[in-house]
């Protein structure tokens, strides 16, 4: 296999962060690596535990000084995973909302040629579980809005489980995103649009966090944005 390593923004994860690393450590890759991102939001010990696995050799924390949230920790991170010689990167969530046991199926694909796997909670073989209605009625409809817009026709445009060949991501000024918030995984879809790209089936378990009505706002005055910013992000095109 490639170099493949998972890029994953974690903070305040102490209870779970272990069994996730366990999960992802029990795959059957020798070269899969986890870079678990943190930064000074995290209060508990993340760090230590993420630490604790360093000798393994597969797994690094990094920590983001210059951090503006979890958009800037996914990018730092791709920076990173770039400059270690990374050969695909895959990005997931690292509270557990995400399943490791799914990360065969973006490797798998990657495999085959894509240059890009997205995961989708509204295909065949995809679920939602602890998801309030209104966050279903969200992800479903923003979707469905940003396909209008961008002229996009993915099933879920707003999911932050995917993976990519690592000059994909080389090729991006990654420091030219508008996103800093939920509006992030929508615009990385835009962006890559032209490229080869399939989804796959993922089951989402939601966390407690909850969607502000400014984040809602801002995602829609950054979806009218985006191809005035496509240039600004890819360069070559």
């Amino acid at each position: 296999m490639k170099k493949t390593i998972i890029v994953m923004p974690v903070a305040n994860e102490e209870a779970t962060m272990g069994d996730i690393l366990d999960r992802i450590l029990a795959l059957p890759y020798d070269n899969l690596y986890v870079y678990p991102v943190i930064d000074n939001y995290s209060k508990d010990n993340t760090q230590g535990v993420i630490e604790s696995y360093e000798h393994t050799g597969r797994v690094k924390c990094i920590f983001h000084e210059k951090s503006r949230g979890v958009v800037s920790c996914y990018l730092y991170g791709f920076k990173r995973a770039i400059e270690d010689g990374a050969e695909q990167i895959i990005e997931m969530d690292g509270g557990g909302s995400h399943l490791p046991e799914e990360i065969p199926q973006f490797i798998e694909a990657l495999d085959r040629g894509y240059d890009c796997v997205w995961g989708s909670r509204f295909i065949k073989g995809a679920g939602m579980e602890n998801d309030p209605l209104y966050r279903k009625i969200l992800s479903s409809g923003g979707t469905i809005l940003s396909n209008l817009v961008l002229g996009t026709k993915l099933k879920d445009m707003t999911s932050g489980f995917e993976a990519f060949k690592t000059s994909i991501l080389s090729g991006m000024n990654l420091d030219n995103f508008l996103s800093t918030g939920h509006m992030y995984q929508t615009e990385m879809r835009y962006y890559c649009r032209n490229l080869s790209t399939v989804e796959v089936p993922i089951h989402y378990t939601a966390g407690g966090s909850s969607l502000k009505f400014k984040s809602v706002t801002e995602a829609l005055r950054i979806l009218f944005m985006l191809k005035e910013n496509e240039k600004r992000v890819m360069p070559l095109q």
